[in-house]
């Protein structure tokens, strides 16, 4: 989900709300098929397929017509509330003794160990991927678009096109992620989603805030950047929860660290 923020926040400059839904799509799609015996690498590929389908919706709507990302990405979320929820047919849908991706590590002694061990390859897979991706002709067009949408148009690149494929991808990316939590916690809930991309948010800037401390930043040190960022924030959070705040007010907690966390260096230029 971190990564899929990155491209669409920081790539292409649009705060994609559809997050939430997507991440709640991606955990749906999974509980469904999973209980219906389909096997995970399939699910896996629709759990993609899903997601960037709703990112690509929102990027249709955005640049065809003509409607902010913002709202765009409300509508498209709002929208897959209803989809998700006809979806599992009911609010909440439980994966017990359903095999899970972790599954094939079963030599390792511990569960926990299981999904460490998955979570790291995962972790490489997509660092490496995005880190050569992004160095491509292509991905050069789709940075270039955020960058400076007006030259790369004048260049005959097909801005709209670039922005509803980064959308697509980034979407794709974070059902994924509601695919690996639906099989870690066993279940799937329709709420699950409801302020995660705050959650994204954080990691993502945190993460900046690590590399903004090396000189000239590569694509590679900004990937691994936005990896640290979301462990820290992470491990933020289950401090906060270990001193015995309500977990009642864990979204009010992650949103006060957000607003810490961008802030405060907005604060010390002003300053200055």
């Amino acid at each position: 989900m971190g990564f899929g923020i990155y491209i669409s926040l920081r790539i292409f400059n649009i705060p994609d709300i559809t997050t939430d839904g997507s991440y709640t799509l991606g955990a749906a799609v999974t509980a469904s098929l999973l209980t219906q015996g389909i096997a995970l690498p399939l699910v896996v590929l629709i759990v993609m397929g899903a997601g960037a389908l709703a990112g690509a919706c929102t990027g249709i709507i955005h640049t065809r017509f003509k409607i902010q990302p913002l709202l765009a990405g409300i509508l498209v979320m709002t929208s897959l509330y209803s989809v998700n929820l006809n979806i599992m047919g009911r609010s909440n849908l439980p994966l017990l003794g359903v095999e899970n991706a972790a599954g094939m590590f079963r030599f390792l002694p511990s569960i926990q160990t299981q999904w460490l061990l998955l979570l790291l390859v995962i972790i490489i897979f997509l660092v490496a991927f995005l880190s050569w991706f992004l160095k491509t002709d292509f991905g050069v067009s789709m940075r270039a678009t955020g960058n400076s949408e007006l030259m790369v148009r004048a260049l005959g690149v097909n801005t709209q096109n670039m922005k509803v494929i980064g959308l697509a991808m980034a979407n794709a990316l974070t059902s994924v992620s509601g695919f690996l939590v639906c099989q870690f916690q066993q279940f799937s809930d329709i709420n699950m989603g409801i302020g995660i991309v705050i959650f994204g948010l954080g990691s993502v800037m945190m993460g900046e805030a690590f590399i903004s401390i090396l000189k000239a930043p590569s694509i590679l040190k900004r990937l691994l950047g936005v990896v640290l960022g979301c462990v820290v924030f992470r491990l933020i959070v289950a401090v906060a929860l270990d001193l015995g705040i309500n977990p009642n007010w864990l979204k009010a907690v992650t949103a006060v660290i957000v607003l810490l966390v961008v802030g405060i260096p907005n604060l010390k230029k002003s300053s200055i």
